[in-house]
């Protein structure tokens, strides 16, 4: 929906600050090229760049609002949507006697925030990430969804707090980016950077489902949301029945809601049971609705043909955008550029290109994200049904295996097995992704630390799910790591990198009320996973898709880098100027390795790659991208 700063002076504000303010604004444009605004007092300066979505002649931002007795009380920044802002409209204008002056969303929050206060942002629902000025007290309040859709940056400088939607904005009051010496340790092993931490030393962000409160200097942060599994059993066939009649009719009610804006909404297909079920649900309000999907012309590596099936199964318009190699590698620095903080996943690739087709013909999406997380879809969830017979074993017979397990050479069969049954589930599971394990790191990163660990992100996270089934902790793992780390961060920067709006029905607080409460014997069953899904969905997905195993947007760097990719990854390692953090002599080693054909070290290559690049960018300033300007109109 946008991009927005605030900047929160802790004394008079500085004439320099507002200047750096629209400096910062420029550095996102992408994220709202439909207007830009900037609003200032004594103490504050908020900045906006507007992707109109709802209300879009009347809705401007800065958005000014106050009760009619003190009507410029607050100023608000808002990027995101609220589905349920009718309702809420309604509502406080019954209860409260609140009084409106656009048709927008945004407004719900503020107001509601009046009335209500801080306990309000539980009865949004959507995706956002905002921050309010409140002038009558000098006191800012600010908030992320639950899930963590929207991003919200901030710093801390000498006179004050900078909030925003990208941290190449805030730097326009930090300076140059400093690498995070611990989180670059972390990024190695899980690809992205956890919460709240950012790969520049100066930079932080607010975690999803948290708020935070400015007074006198002094932030407070809170945390809101507490995702909280719990199951109900089900017991025979009536209960089933009834638990996925509930999954359908809170997910079309999700749907419907997400369908709410001014201007035409698409969907996103892949070859998968969720972006599917997205879009056969969006069809029954938007009978014209237009799906995406792209691919590489690599044996294995598209899923085109499926969504092709699926789109003329329900009946859409369906588009597909090739990507080549050559599209792929020219493309990344300017896509490390929209990310902000590294990520290593290379269906960010596929995911801008549809992105750039799809923001041709429609100005916002739906996508499927969030569902393997809430309803128990990850083909690892089997584990710990897996490793049972090895868990039951007795002490010293396990304390044996281990050290089978780690005699065993790298990439012989059974040796990763041995590893992971004779671990502890906190010790073995950590989300995801798993790029360099430790015994690895110690050649490659010059600032190794063995003090520094995995444990320092899982640990907070495995302590508030204790007493839960073994699935459930994992899905817990996955919300607070992989899904806000990785997923979310990769559809939101590349959607709005092209100035198009993505939305994911699953990801949605009345959802999550259902999925929470699924037994795990609904989630894995029959040897599938999110079986109560699967279920729900029998009314709804075509046939060829309901228990298929989804790839995604896949990308075959695997294939690339023994190819013509293999001089293009070269001459980044060898002419970065990472030396002190990163030996390229081992990135070096690996990639030679990968392209004799010793081992696939793809996923560790592109990991150390996307560093390499972010720093050339960010901190030596010797890759500039050339970024497009954005030229789309309001309407579509």
């Amino acid at each position: 929906m946008c991009g927005y700063m605030s900047f929160i002076s802790t004394e008079s504000l500085r004439d320099e600050r507002v200047d750096q303010v629209r400096e910062g604004m420029k550095q996102c444009r992408h994220r709202g090229p439909d207007d830009t605004n900037i609003w200032h007092d004594e103490h504050t300066c908020f900045g906006f760049n507007r992707l109109s979505i709802i209300d879009i002649d009347n809705s401007g931002q800065p958005l000014k609002w106050g009760p009619p007795e003190t009507p410029d009380r607050y100023w608000m920044v808002f990027n995101g949507e609220v589905y349920n802002y009718l309702e809420l409209r309604e509502r406080l204008a019954a209860e409260d006697g609140a009084v409106f002056y656009t048709e927008g969303d945004g407004e719900s929050i503020v107001a509601g925030y009046h009335y209500h206060g801080a306990e309000w942002v539980n009865e949004l629902r959507g995706m956002f990430s905002f921050v309010i000025w409140d002038s009558q007290e000098d006191v800012a309040f600010g908030a992320r969804d639950p899930f963590g859709i929207k991003p919200m940056y901030m710093a801390k400088v000498d006179d004050g707090y900078v909030f925003g939607s990208e941290a190449k904005s805030l730097r326009a009051l930090t300076g140059t980016a400093q690498v995070n010496v611990p989180e670059l340790q972390h990024y190695l092993v899980l690809q992205y950077v956890p919460e709240p931490a950012s790969m520049d030393q100066d930079l932080s962000k607010i975690e999803s489902g948290c708020s935070f409160t400015l007074t006198n200097g002094e932030l407070t942060q809170t945390r809101y949301f507490h995702p909280d599994f719990q199951s109900i059993p089900v017991n025979n066939t009536r209960e089933q029945r009834d638990l996925y009649d509930r999954i359908l009719e809170v997910l079309d009610d999700s749907v419907a809601k997400h369908m709410r804006a001014d201007v035409t909404v698409g969907a996103f297909l892949s070859g998968g049971i969720d972006s599917t079920a997205i879009a056969a649900l969006a069809k029954r309000y938007n009978p014209d609705l237009l799906t995406f999907t792209t691919g590489f012309k690599v044996d294995g590596y598209s899923e085109v043909d499926v969504a092709d099936e699926s789109a003329r199964a329900i009946g859409v318009e369906h588009i597909t955008r090739w990507v080549t190699e050559e599209e792929m590698t020219k493309t990344l620095p300017l896509i490390v550029w929209y990310l902000d903080d590294p990520v290593a996943d290379p269906a960010l690739v596929p995911l801008y290109f549809v992105a750039n087709e799809a923001r041709k013909r429609v100005k916002v999406v739906l996508s499927g994200e969030g569902a393997d997380e809430l309803f128990g879809g990850y083909t690892i969830y089997h584990e710990p049904l897996s490793l049972r017979p090895l868990e039951r074993l007795p002490h010293l017979l396990h304390r044996g295996l281990a050290a089978v397990g780690r005699a065993l050479p790298d990439g012989m069969r059974g040796k990763d097995m041995l590893r992971r049954g004779t671990l502890d589930m906190e010790d073995r599971y950590y989300g995801n992704a798993r790029i360099f394990r430790e015994e690895q790191l110690p050649g490659l990163l010059r600032t190794y630390d063995p003090n520094i660990s995995f444990h320092d992100v899982t640990d907070p996270i495995y302590a508030q799910s204790k007493g839960w089934d073994p699935v459930q902790r994992m899905q817990d793992i996955d919300l607070f790591t992989w899904l806000r780390g990785d997923i979310l961060v990769k559809a939101d920067k590349m959607t709005m990198a092209n100035s198009l709006e993505l939305r994911v029905p699953f990801l949605d607080k009345e959802v999550f009320e259902v999925a929470r409460h699924i037994p795990l014997s609904e989630k894995l069953a029959d040897g599938t996973t999110k079986y109560a899904l699967r279920k729900a969905l029998e009314r709804v997905v075509p046939p060829h898709v309901l228990h298929r195993r989804k790839l995604g947007f896949p990308v075959p760097t695997r294939v690339y880098l023994r190819g013509d990719s293999y001089a293009w990854a070269r001459d980044i390692i060898l002419n970065s100027p990472t030396d002190e953090y990163i030996n390229p002599q081992a990135v070096m080693k690996l990639l030679d390795e990968h392209r004799d054909g010793v081992a696939d070290h793809s996923r560790q290559i592109w990991t150390v790659l996307v560093f390499m690049l972010w720093f050339d960018i960010f901190v030596a300033g010797t890759v500039t991208p050339e970024v497009p300007h954005p030229q789309y109109p309001v309407r579509l």
